[in-house]
Order: structure tokens, then sequence, then C-alpha cells
């Protein structure tokens, strides 16, 4: 995905007023980096929060605001940009995280955005969870982070479909530590879910 295909997406999603505000917005943090800081906050005010209306398969479940901020973390310059972003993530609430994690894969950020993703996989927030398994984490994550990763969306609801790179770094040791966690739930009594038969398919059959 490029910011291109986010400024795409938008057109239909903002206001006369939002576009403006964003294109003005754009060119102050490209101006001056510390601005992000204030506009950052403001976006969803500013463009809205609802759902991102799109056809571009990897934009789905985004919010306006997502998309807004992560072109505004694509006007940072190369060298404001890793602690422009620590920042905005340090301080922003669970949205704006969001929209920083979901932003990784738009910036050369390189593997400086992996210690946001890691602590985002620490939370409990199923939102950032999911964003920090989004294409950035599953381009950058080492094996046993993506592993864990996957586990915890499963544990948490978070629906395997919205998680990046699933097929292609799915392995088995993924599907190892799946089956375990599925047998001591039965074991347990209770419900498996249903995304574990996604790669172990005698448990496809169970109800969640």
């Amino acid at each position: 995905m490029t910011t291109s295909a986010v400024r795409h997406a938008l057109r239909d999603n903002l206001s006369e007023d939002a576009e403006h505000w964003l294109a003005e917005s754009i060119d102050a943090v490209a101006a001056d980096p510390a601005k992000i800081r204030t506009l950052f906050p403001a976006v969803g005010r500013k463009c809205g929060r609802g759902p991102l209306t799109t056809e571009h398969e990897e934009l789905r479940g985004w919010s306006v605001d997502d998309a807004v901020r992560v072109l505004l973390l694509s006007a940072l310059s190369a060298r404001a940009l890793v602690s422009e972003i620590n920042e905005l993530y340090r301080y922003g609430d669970a949205a704006e995280k969001r929209a920083v994690l979901r932003g990784l894969a738009e910036v050369p950020i390189g593997s400086d955005g992996l210690p946001l993703v890691r602590d985002a996989l620490r939370t409990n927030d199923t939102r950032l969870v999911a964003a920090a398994l989004g294409t950035y984490g599953a381009e950058h994550l080492d094996a046993s982070g993506y592993r864990h990763g996957v586990l915890k969306c499963v544990f948490m609801g978070i629906p395997l479909a919205g998680i990046s790179g699933l097929a292609a770094r799915a392995d088995p040791e993924l599907t190892r530590m799946l089956r375990s966690f599925a047998e001591e739930r039965l074991a347990a009594g209770r419900p498996v879910p249903a995304d574990v038969g996604l790669l172990v398919p005698e448990f496809s059959d169970l109800e969640a």
C-alpha cells in the first residue's frame, strides 16, 4: 500500500473544509515537523472519526482519522521521523496510537518502529493489538514475536482475517502453539475460537 491509495480513499470521505485543513496541515508538517504534535490530536474533530469508505482491501477496517493521520505521518522529514513518531505514540490516546501503528508501513522508519509494535502487543487493547499485526508488524517482527502476536489475537477474539502476512508467515511452530491452545481450552470445557481452524484444520468444525 502507498500513501497515494490512502489519499484516493479519502476523496469520498472528507468534506471540502476537511480537505482544505488536511492540505494545509500536510504543508505545515513538511515545513515544521513539530507542528504534528498539535495537529495529530485535532484530526478527529477536523476530519471525522467514522469508518473509511473504500474498496481498497488493505484499508478495510480503517477509520477516516486513521487515514488522515497516516498522511500527516508521511509528511514528516526523515530526520524528524523517529523522534516525532515515538512522541505521538507515547502521548497519544488509543486512536492516535493505532494510527501511528498503521502508519509505520508508509514511512521510511526501518526497524525503529518495532519497539512500538512490541509495546502494542503487550496491551489488552484489541485495536492496538490488531494494528500491531498490520503490514509493518508482519514484515518486521521476528518469528517468535509474530507467532505470539497471532496467538494473542486468537485469545482476544481478534479475527485472523485482518492480520497481515498470515499465509506467508504461518509455520509448524505456530500450528503447534495453536493446537496446544485449543486442546487446553477443550480440556477446561471452554470454547475454541473458530479462527484456530484456519491453521489447525481439525478444529475447524468446532463452534466458537
